[in-house]
């Protein structure tokens, strides 16, 4: 293995990122380098990037950040948590179940995190502190809650990891669905008893006719999760599909029933679609440069080597991974980490055995813990965005989370059935 070029490479790398440059222009600017020192042809470097981004699975992700910025802008993310706090914003700790339970359902159309947490907090964070929730707690409640968007699918990390690993995007979106719901129910029940230790009390309560009109109103969002999710279930769409077949779902709904949507909502829908989805497709462009090098080198199968070496049991080597992708988490977005970190660990979970659907989701609820750690935690720099607050105040609240997710990581760590009892 060439030790100076993958040295240089590394080293290239960290400089970079320290000057804050891009992920996707570092991770290339530092492969391409170390391909160039190996003597290798740079014509196939260009293909390798293309090729790699021609892939129809990927397809679906423009189209569930497109729906998922629809949903938020054309009033469906609006009715949606009208609806819930129309049934539970009037019980204690209600508005904060609400938060919750609105994150997952928007989670089961946007398959970003950043989209559910900017569009649930948007709505919520006034809401939340005009009702006497302190705001440190209210902004890490939604912070945390919007990591569920990369969890439940859709999950554009999944979509990904799909592509990397050849799995079965259906399978892993299927693989998702109760995890999902097992760490929201975990969420909601510590916001339980956060409500009741800081005595946080509730809205109004809604009479149960007006309740009715604000369900039939928020009907055509409720509806679309079981659209996305029951048509790839059975069989019926394929994901990618799906994504688009949400588009257009999202856009009739927001044009011809809402009513809300307009030319200008439009035109900041597509640049916030467009944005994301470059950066994603560039990053993803970027680390086939970087796979191409390590599997030139033989890295991949020297550090299997090691890890049989080392003597690691599969739990051992799943608890060590998961300790580096939540370093990484710190510094990195999740589609990098997965794009970087997964071609690399593949021959080893291979190797020892490990059920990659399994490792999918774990994988996940360590990307969500990255989400919300400092110093490049996305989800609180959205949040304080929103807010406008600085985002230590976010950090300061987010403590009781972290235990949260470790609770939801062990318990699926150790009942792997949670992951695989939906797989047909």
């Amino acid at each position: 293995m060439g030790k100076l070029e993958t040295f240089i490479l590394f080293l290239i790398l960290l400089v970079l990122c320290i000057l804050r440059l891009p992920i996707a222009i570092s991770l290339a600017s530092a492969s391409i380098v170390a391909l160039w020192l190996v003597d290798f042809s740079m014509h196939t470097v260009v293909q390798k990037m293309f090729s790699g981004m021609g892939k129809t699975t990927l397809m679906a992700i423009p189209g569930f950040i497109f729906a998922g910025l629809i949903m938020a802008n054309g009033g469906i993310s609006k009715y949606l948590i009208e609806c819930m706090n129309a049934w539970m914003g009037h019980i204690r700790g209600g508005l904060s179940i609400v938060t919750i339970i609105t994150c997952m359902i928007f989670a089961a159309i946007s398959g970003s995190s950043a989209a559910t947490a900017a569009a649930i907090g948007a709505v919520m964070i006034p809401a939340m502190t005009n009702a006497g929730y302190e705001k440190r707690y209210t902004l890490a409640l939604i912070a945390a809650a919007g990591t569920l968007g990369i969890l439940i699918p859709p999950s554009v990390p999944l979509i990904l990891y799909a592509e990397v690993t050849e799995q079965s995007t259906r399978e892993l979106f299927m693989a998702g669905i109760l995890p999902g719901l097992l760490l929201g129910t975990l969420l909601i029940m510590t916001a339980v008893i956060i409500a009741k230790q800081k005595n946080y009390g509730g809205l109004p309560k809604v009479p149960l006719k007006n309740r009715g009109k604000v369900t039939l109103k928020a009907i055509w969002g409720l509806l679309l999760p079981i659209l996305i999710l029951g048509t790839i279930y059975i069989g019926v769409v394929t994901p990618t599909e799906a994504s688009f077949l949400s588009v257009a779902y999202s856009l009739l709904v927001s044009i011809f029933i809402y009513k809300e949507m307009t030319i200008e909502k439009f035109k900041t829908i597509m640049l916030g679609t467009i944005n994301t989805v470059s950066m994603i497709f560039l990053i993803i462009a970027a680390a086939n440069i970087f796979s191409m090098y390590l599997t030139l080198e033989q890295f991949p199968q020297q550090l299997a080597q090691w890890v049989s070496d080392l003597g690691l049991s599969k739990m051992g080597f799943i608890i060590v991974v998961s300790l580096v992708v939540i370093v990484l988490g710190m510094f990195l977005e999740a589609t990098s980490i997965i794009l970087i970190a997964v071609p690399v660990i593949l021959p080893v979970l291979l190797a020892l055995d490990i059920n990659l659907t399994h490792f999918a989701i774990l994988l996940v609820i360590n990307l969500e813990l990255g989400l919300i750690t400092p110093p490049v935690g996305v989800n609180l720099f959205v949040v304080s965005g929103i807010a406008k607050e600085k985002v230590e105040e976010v950090i300061r609240g987010i403590l009781i989370f972290y235990f949260v997710f470790a609770m939801a990581f062990l318990i699926i760590l150790f009942v792997p059935q949670l992951t695989t009892i939906l797989i047909k």
